[in-house]
């Protein structure tokens, strides 16, 4: 089952100095917040193939990756999603969970992680804006939810798991 794992560079980089991904996620319990194609994403897109449903799981940890950018002033502007091939046991789903894709997952070995999918460093000022207008996005300011948007239109690099200590130095 391919998970989604929203984090941001400084994140990435300790994950790689421990071997594993308990340091990504913001769940103090040790497990680790992510996005996947759960019952209630397809119930949601109904219409969707495998493909677009990705697509949507993927999009979903973009955003969560904006707040962990919130908790984090000093971390580089950039959205990190990682993706991780996982048995379908180790994924946990609560089904009353008001967002489709959400999972949380236990700690992740680096072995497990397919790619890195993270934004080129043109994205940075519409990241910060997106970061910057999140308190009145959630707020419902309309203004604020299209920055927040801005930032989904830049796609995130794709990189292959070999290159990862390279970006995170």
């Amino acid at each position: 089952m391919r998970v989604f794992l929203p984090s941001t560079l400084p994140a990435l980089a300790r994950a790689l100095q421990t071997g594993q991904l308990s340091d990504a996620g913001q769940v103090g319990d040790g497990s680790v917040p992510g996005f996947a194609v759960t019952p209630a994403l397809r119930e949601a897109y109904a219409s969707g193939d495998e493909e677009e449903l990705e697509y949507a799981a993927l999009t979903e940890a973009a955003r969560a990756s904006l707040r962990l950018l919130a908790a984090d002033p000093a971390a580089p502007r950039r959205r990190v999603v990682l993706a991780a091939d996982l048995a379908a046991d180790q994924v946990r789903w609560d089904p009353r969970d008001a967002e489709p894709a959400r999972v949380t997952i236990g700690a992740v070995p680096l072995a497990s992680l397919a790619s890195a999918l993270i934004d080129d460093t043109e994205a940075a000022a519409d990241v910060r804006g997106a970061v910057e207008a999140l308190p009145a996005a959630d707020a419902g300011d309309e203004d604020a939810k299209f920055a927040v948007d801005g930032a989904e239109g830049h796609e995130l690099g794709w990189y292959a798991t070999q290159e990862l200590s390279y970006l995170a130095e």
